[in-house]
Parts: C-alpha cells; sequence; structure tokens
C-alpha cells in the first residue's frame, strides 16, 4: 500500500515537472499555401526595405499593410519607428505574425487584425502597402482613391492599370510602384485670374483659363498631394488645394499669389467639350 502510494507522488511529482505541450505544432506559414484570394508568397527584405523608402516611411506614419502575411512588412515599418497594422485574412497567419512582432520587441507598436482587405477600415494609413495582385489592385482602386490626399500606397509587383505610378523602383528584379492619393479638383472654379474649368485624369488634369483677354488652354497639369501645378502661356502656376479652395503662387508673364474657389453650384463640362 505504501508502494502504491509513494509510486503515485512520484508520478504525480514528474507529471508536475514536465513542461506543458500543445497538442499540435506551433504553425508555420509556407510559400505558395493558398489564401482567400492569392497564394501566399514573402517579400524578400531588401524590397520591404526599400518599399518603405519608397513610401518615406517615417516614426510620423501610421502604415497599414493589406494581405500582411508573415508580418514582415508591418515589423520593418515599426522598427522605423511608425505606428504599423496588418489586415490579414488568415487567423493563423494572424497570430503568427503577433508572435514574429514579440519576438522582434515591436510588440506595443505594431497590431495585426484578422479582416477582409475589400471590407476593412484602412481610412487612417499614411502609408498603405500591399503585394496582392492588379485585379485586386484594381478592385481597390476607388477606395484607395478615396483616401486621404497625400496617401502613399506603394505596391510590390503589380500596378493598377492607366492610374500609372508616381514612382518606380526595381531590386533584384522586382518592381515596387508608389502613387501619391491626389486631391480632387475637377470643376469650375473662380480664380483671381479668371475661370478655370478643370477635367482630372488621377495625377493629371486638363482644362482652360477664361479671363477678360479670353480662353486659353492650360498645359502641364498636376497632382502631387495637395498640391497641383499648371502653366498658360508663359505664366506658371502652383498652389496647394484645401477642399473647395486653393491658395499659390505664380511666376513667370503673371507674378505674385493667385487663389481660387470651387463654384459647386455650376455643373462640370469637359474642358474639351464645354
Amino acid at each position: 500500500m505504501k508502494i502504491a502510494k509513494l509510486a503515485t507522488s512520484l508520478l504525480a511529482a514528474t507529471l508536475f515537472a514536465l513542461p506543458a505541450f500543445t497538442s499540435a505544432a506551433e504553425y508555420q506559414p509556407e510559400p505558395f499555401q493558398q489564401g482567400k484570394d492569392v497564394i501566399w508568397l514573402p517579400t524578400p527584405d531588401a524590397l520591404v526595405a526599400k518599399m518603405l523608402d519608397l513610401g518615406q516611411v517615417t516614426a510620423k506614419d501610421f502604415v497599414i499593410d493589406l494581405g500582411s502575411g508573415d508580418g514582415r512588412t508591418v515589423i520593418a515599418a515599426a522598427k522605423r519607428g511608425a505606428r504599423a497594422m496588418g489586415i490579414e485574412y488568415n487567423p493563423d497567419m494572424v497570430e503568427f505574425a503577433t508572435r514574429a512582432a514579440a519576438k522582434e520587441g515591436v510588440a506595443g507598436k505594431v497590431r495585426f487584425v484578422k479582416a477582409d482587405i475589400f471590407e476593412a477600415d484602412f481610412g487612417e494609413a499614411t502609408v498603405v502597402t500591399m503585394y496582392l495582385l492588379s485585379s485586386l489592385n484594381m478592385k481597390l482602386r476607388p477606395k484607395l482613391l478615396e483616401l486621404k490626399a497625400g496617401t502613399r500606397i506603394v505596391s510590390h509587383a503589380f500596378d493598377m492599370s492607366e492610374w500609372k505610378p508616381d514612382s518606380t523602383v526595381t531590386v533584384e528584379g522586382r518592381n515596387a510602384y508608389l502613387w501619391i492619393v491626389p486631391a480632387k479638383v475637377t470643376g469650375l472654379w473662380q480664380s483671381t485670374h479668371g475661370e478655370l474649368a478643370l477635367k482630372q485624369n488621377f495625377q493629371f488634369f486638363e482644362g482652360t483659363l477664361k479671363s477678360g483677354t479670353g480662353t486659353v488652354q492650360i498645359g502641364n497639369g498636376q497632382i502631387n498631394g495637395n498640391q497641383l501645378t499648371f502653366s498658360t502661356g508663359l505664366s506658371q502656376f502652383s498652389g496647394r488645394i484645401n477642399g473647395a479652395h486653393i491658395d499659390g503662387t505664380v511666376k513667370g508673364a503673371s507674378m505674385g499669389a493667385w487663389s481660387a474657389t470651387l463654384r459647386s453650384d455650376i455643373p462640370v463640362s469637359s474642358p474639351k467639350n464645354p
């Protein structure tokens, strides 16, 4: 009887001393594994760094990675001091990336959420990164164009059709593309130099300037975030777009300040087809 009790005590002590084991091995993602919309392939670390360079990521930024996978882009952004979030549909990937962030010492700066990128809210991002497909980029494009003017979007490998990138870099044969979300300028504007009729095509625009001396076509119309530039003859205009107002300077044949206000009550027509 004493022997049986001793054996039981020894067994209990042994079990108590043993480390706990999970019933399954810790999840490890595998290249080419199937995801909701695409297979998963990791972005090389050198390209991740270049993508963050392209997006000019600093400690002031909030980076959101769409389809964040193993979390490496989010973690790399956090190491630059940025706040960062990964949106990933696979819950195992979310847990894996969360553990990876803790191991890299950036758990307090990152967050990974299980969500569908087409339904998620990423409107607070200053930089959006992604490695999807062109078809998925195109599906996301309307939502991306509604982000705050100046938001930087960086994509590994895949473009957005006629929305041409503002910049492109290549690392070891792989491309990364940058777009800067442009402010909206389509419409009729009453300016200090006459009436501007503008029609926008992503970060470019065309139109006319109508004044007391006649109507001239504007040239070289371009938008970089909330900054715009264009020319009329020998005059070069630059300005800052703030909703329905533009303030800036003009150089060349005319010199000094200029401003414009959107006449939202007047229907907009194409400058080419007034």
